[in-house]
């Protein structure tokens, strides 16, 4: 069995930071959509319709990928999302 460990796991999300990540998406209880097709449009520069799609992806298959990039250009969107209370992780 594989244990995986804080340290192992912070050791990880750093890497040479030109590994290319995942900024995913997280359906919850507590956005409303607009909220949402909102804050992707203003954070990630999204358009409304590809806003509007991540946001009904993310509603009925419970994530949606928003971003991809380097680990230290999406910490910071990661970070605005967080602030605007949107569940978002870097896969």
């Amino acid at each position: 069995m594989v244990s995986f460990s804080k340290r192992s796991e912070e050791h990880n999300m750093k890497g040479d930071g030109n590994e290319k990540r995942i900024l995913t998406l997280h359906n919850d209880d507590e956005n409303s959509f607009d909220h949402v097709i909102d804050v992707l449009c203003e954070v990630c520069e999204h358009d409304a319709i590809q806003a509007e799609q991540c946001a009904f992806l993310t509603h009925y298959t419970g994530s949606c990928q928003i971003k991809s990039g380097n680990i230290d250009d999406l910490l910071p969107i990661k970070e605005q999302l967080s602030e605007e209370r949107l569940l978002v992780t870097i896969d």
